[in-house]
């Protein structure tokens, strides 16, 4: 009979168990500053030791973490062939996601930031250790303009501009819904403030007339269909507040009136 294994991600030393004795973390007094109740805390030393030391007394406590750890690039383990090298980095990022699992409340979330180069060993491990169905999303990060991204451009690579963040629930079922990171506001509320502020805001001419338009060829797109391409002359715009003093409205009311017309 054929034996049945499981689907897994395996390296060199993936399960030599280091033994971590029991840590206490020491508070520094003459480096406090603020409020001596705050339960906020800024620790010195190896990461490791400090997330075992936090595991004696916050296991299952921790709504949300965020980590961004070191990004094996090469660099880090010079010394090593490549392969022992990924198996290092897997083996440091196991230990600790290990602790990290421990110190998440059943509703909690992890963030991790990461680049491409680990980014799918990375989601591999954390299925194991979170569980596939604790997965919640890859979020790709735009972290510099085209024009400024690293790598590439001049041999067989795309140039660099993105990280991801791998995010992962303690107990997926638990999560809360996600409302969106949006604060619902009145426009006529946003345009106040703005001008309160001396600020300025996008939306300041109102197309009031599209003129004629006039067709002067077509392309194709990747399906092969038609792409017309027009011309317009006698275009006509006007600010907001053209548009206000015109039909006797103020600003707010003018944006409500031709809110679909902005440009």
């Amino acid at each position: 009979m054929e034996k049945k294994g499981k689907l897994e991600l395996t390296w060199v030393g993936k399960y030599e168990e280091e033994k971590l004795e029991p840590r206490i973390l020491i508070e520094d007094k003459s480096k406090s500053y603020g409020n001596p109740n705050t339960e906020n805390m800024l620790i010195h030393g190896d990461n490791l030791l400090a997330l075992k030391a936090l595991e004696n007394k916050y296991t299952g406590m921790i709504k949300c973490i965020y980590i961004d750890p070191p990004y094996n690039t090469g660099t880090a383990f010079e010394h090593y062939d490549d392969n022992l090298e990924h198996s290092i980095w897997l083996g440091i990022m196991k230990k600790r996601l290990e602790i990290l699992r421990n110190l998440l409340a059943e509703d909690g979330t992890i963030w991790i930031q990461i680049d491409d180069e680990e980014q799918a060993y990375l989601k591999v491990l954390c299925d194991e250790i979170f569980g596939r169905n604790n997965f919640v999303n890859m979020i790709s990060v735009n972290m510099k303009n085209v024009a400024g991204a690293s790598g590439g451009g001049e041999d067989k690579r795309l140039k660099k501009n993105c990280e991801y963040i791998l995010v992962y629930a303690k107990n997926y079922d638990l999560l809360p819904l996600f409302n969106g990171p949006y604060k619902y506001t009145e426009m006529s509320e946003l345009i106040q403030q703005y001008i309160d502020e001396g600020k300025s805001w996008k939306y300041t001419s109102v197309l009031v007339n599209p003129g004629e338009k006039e067709y002067i060829g077509s392309t194709v797109d990747g399906d092969g269909n038609e792409i017309k391409i027009y011309k317009r002359s006698g275009v006509e715009t006007l600010s907001i507040n053209q548009v206000a003093k015109r039909e006797g409205l103020t600003t707010q009311e003018a944006y409500k009136k031709i809110r679909n017309k902005c440009i």
